[in-house]
């Protein structure tokens, strides 16, 4: 019998099995079959990495590292990302079922996530302040925020890791980062790379495991200073409960039932293909997915033409293979909420165009699927599903279009097609997510901020800002007076 390949935990700078002997399998979701096991974390493995990320905080290896010999590392790390990005993305298609296209070609770009925050490191400055004082000098200095917990989820593992490991090393934090237990091969493989770059033990580990041993142990301690969590919104509520216990500052970024509205002006083949990223694009598997798709009523019927034409020669296969733009679901449990979403959907009146069924195949395979639904109460327009679903809906003015994206308690992505610029403004400014793409969908980079608004999370990463939020400021008064403290029972 073939000995599977086996992950162990990186905590201190050491690979280590659990404390516990807890071993867990991983699928591969395009055939089902187990092709991994990983070491599990549990409370005293947690420990063990709180404490040291606590130390190295405090140890002048990491805590005296000038910030510009710290911007050195993380080019570093970069650099050893791009040189490994095709053997992580296999890795990570391997293990959650994505295209290989995407997780080569995305570990690949997230080199540039850790050179935009090299960069930064050495700029992260304080102020001089204009004090209403005459003997007085005063100053801010921003300092790390401490020991930070990073909880990432399966489906963009070095894209959302990156959005926080970045801007914690470069303001001088320490992380433990915790890797879904669904799929955390490539967190592991990347371990690996953070031990060559150079960091010193303790800085980043990295572990994963179940919520009782290790997520919840992780959020509770007491020695964590900020949580920066991606996942969904009954996770996040108990990440939000158990820092409670530990006043951890916390960023949440989490799911959406994202709005593309297509105005009768636009270039409805750039409507398609923006309708197909949001949708179809990693399998659906996408927390910004435009799974609510608004489309003016006298382009309706040409728009889903031109989706139909072209999903003709969509390939559905093994996402190993470079001719594939459709591969299987990462679990099981996504093809039957999918299943049962769809019947629901049918028997409120909603009309399947095409799709609809999972593929008679090994593998966690659903067909591409587009819903024309009856009514904003349509459940698919409702369930964050997961996968390869679209839902479209007509409108016929500008004002209900604005009003059914608003229609949902989440708020992270938007779309909007048109060709009247005025529009495009008017319209992204009254839709309630926090980012919006026009003519265009899925796009991201390291100097724009990604998050949302309501039930999608609060607080914001990439770009400049997020390297703040991984420090406090400090205040610095000094007396410049010759004269000694006077009257101590005076505030000055």
């Amino acid at each position: 019998m073939t000995q599977l390949p086996h992950y162990p935990l990186f905590i201190d700078g050491v690979w280590t099995e659990g404390g516990s002997g807890q071993v867990m399998r991983s699928q591969n979701p395009a055939t089902g079959a187990d092709w991994a096991t990983f070491a599990c974390a549990d409370a005293g493995d947690v420990d063990r990495a709180i404490g040291a990320a606590k130390r190295a905080l405090n140890d002048p290896a990491w805590r005296d590292m000038t910030q510009t010999q710290r911007g050195k590392l993380l080019y570093r790390l970069a650099d050893l990302i791009a040189e490994h990005a095709q053997e992580i993305g296999r890795i990570e298609t391997t293990d959650s079922g994505k295209l290989l296209a995407e997780t080569a070609s995305q570990t690949g770009y997230v080199a540039d996530y850790y050179r935009y925050y090299a960069g930064l490191a050495d700029k992260i400055e304080g102020a001089v302040l204009p004090i209403d004082k005459p003997d007085m000098h005063v100053f801010t200095r921003r300092e790390p925020i401490g020991v930070v917990v990073a909880i990432v989820p399966w489906n963009a593992q070095m894209f959302l890791t990156a959005t926080k490991l970045g801007p914690a090393l470069a303001a001088g934090c320490t992380v433990v980062l915790k890797a879904s237990e669904i799929a955390p091969a490539p967190m592991l493989e990347f371990a690996r790379l953070i031990e060559k770059a150079g960091f010193p033990p303790g800085v980043v580990s990295v572990i994963t495991g179940d919520a009782e041993n290790c997520a919840i142990p992780l959020t509770r301690h007491p020695d964590v200073d900020r949580i920066a969590f991606t996942g969904g919104p009954e996770t996040a509520r108990h990440v939000i409960r158990n820092s409670a216990e530990n006043f951890a500052v916390t960023t949440l970024e989490l799911g959406g039932k994202s709005p593309i509205l297509v105005f009768e002006d636009a270039d409805l083949d750039g409507a398609a293909n923006g309708l197909i990223a949001g949708n179809f694009g990693a399998s659906g598997q996408s927390c910004v997915a435009g799974s609510r798709g608004l489309v003016h009523r006298s382009v309706m019927d040409d728009l889903i033409a031109r989706i139909e034409a072209k999903m003709a020669h969509v390939v559905i296969g093994d996402p190993l293979e470079a001719a594939t733009h459709v591969g299987p679901l990462c679990t099981e449990a996504q093809v039957r909420r999918i299943e049962a979403t769809l019947a629901a959907a049918v028997e409120g009146g909603a009309q399947i165009q095409f799709g609809g069924t999972r593929l008679d195949r090994p593998g966690n395979y659903m067909a591409p699927t587009l819903v024309k639904c009856v009514d904003a109460g349509t459940e698919t327009l409702k369930v964050e599903m997961f996968g390869p679903v679209m839902s479209l809906l007509p409108f016929d003015t500008e004002d209900e279009a604005i009003a059914l994206a608003n229609d949902t308690p989440f708020g992270l992505g938007s779309g909007v097609f048109t060709q009247n610029v005025a529009r495009a403004h008017r319209v992204s400014a009254r839709i309630k997510a926090g980012i919006c793409w026009v003519n265009t969908y899925r796009a991201v980079s390291p100097i724009a901020p990604f998050g949302g608004f309501n039930q999608s999370g609060y607080g914001r990463e990439a770009g400049i800002e997020a390297v703040h939020d991984y420090t406090r400021t400090k205040t610095v008064w000094i007396s410049t007076s010759e004269a000694p403290m006077s009257n101590p029972f005076v505030m000055r």
